[in-house]
């Protein structure tokens, strides 16, 4: 895979490489509209939002981000936030080269602000407020980030957008005030009702059949009337598990339909289950 390079202040900085996934967001239009909306520039003294997606884990703000990237036809990167991250694994790394030198290696995040493209920053919400605060003057009018490792500061591409991904659950860093503010707008996604949510498992899933996909598809519906965690991420893994069961041999269809349920989302989902 050929390197990619760029310099700034005389420090030569390698850039990461774009993700490419072979996915396409199934779900509401509405929600995909209003994000490509906060990326919208109306006048050239106006500047993009950066809006937070929020939801459920496995409801589909990955792939929604992703989706709404591409159709900007711009390079996509998503950096994976954790509790470890740091700041100079938000910004710029140094690392040893195989000749004994520091080597500058730029995160997706930067290789986005640089190239002028969509960085996603996935479970945000993950991140201490030492890392967030790293990102403070991007995340408002001045549009850019400073490296104490590499001593320099990086300005956004004016191309440059961003969308940060947030878990609407318990495990998660508070984020300080000065940051939501600065996060703005709040796009909520939300369950998927049946139609939608039986379309997304055959997108994902098109060789399962279909008797098997309706009675995932019933599952998750109940789960979703009583605001139950599982989600159409759960789904696919149980219908998935599920076929590569029948594909072993003939089976019971109720009952493999149950362990699949079970061993993938636990026995308390059989709760929720209705008959095959």
């Amino acid at each position: 895979m050929e390197l990619h390079y760029t310099e700034i202040e005389g420090v030569r900085l390698r850039l990461a490489h774009p993700d490419e996934l072979d996915i396409r967001w199934v779900g509401s239009d509405a929600v995909k509209t209003q994000l490509l909306a906060c990326w919208q520039v109306v006048d050239e003294r106006d500047l993009p939002l950066t809006p937070r997606l929020i939801g459920k884990p496995g409801v589909g703000k990955t792939t929604l981000a992703y989706a709404a990237a591409k159709a900007l036809e711009r390079p996509v990167y998503i950096f994976q936030a954790t509790m470890d991250t740091r700041p100079e694994d938000l910004l710029i790394t140094p690392v040893i080269s195989g000749v004994g030198e520091i080597q500058y290696v730029a995160s997706p995040l930067v290789s986005a602000m640089i190239t002028g493209g969509v960085c996603i920053l996935d479970e945000g919400n993950r991140m201490s407020e030492k890392s967030w605060a790293s990102l403070a003057p991007l995340l408002d009018t001045r549009r850019y980030v400073e490296s104490i490792v590499a001593g320099i500061k990086i300005k956004a591409h004016r191309e440059f957008r961003m969308v940060t991904t947030m878990n609407d659950d318990a495990s998660t860093f508070e984020i300080p005030e000065y940051i939501h503010s600065r996060l703005q707008p709040q796009i909520f996604i939300d369950f998927p009702d049946r139609e939608d949510e039986l379309h997304i498992l055959r997108e994902n899933l098109p060789f399962v059949d279909e008797q098997i996909l309706g009675y995932v598809v019933d599952f998750l519906q109940r789960a979703h009337d009583r605001d139950e965690r599982y989600t159409v991420r759960d789904g696919v893994n149980i219908a998935r598990f599920a076929a590569k069961m029948f594909a072993s041999g003939p089976k019971d269809v109720e009952k493999t339909l149950r362990e699949a349920v079970r061993m993938v989302a636990g026995e308390e989902a059989l709760d929720y289950l209705v008959d095959a």
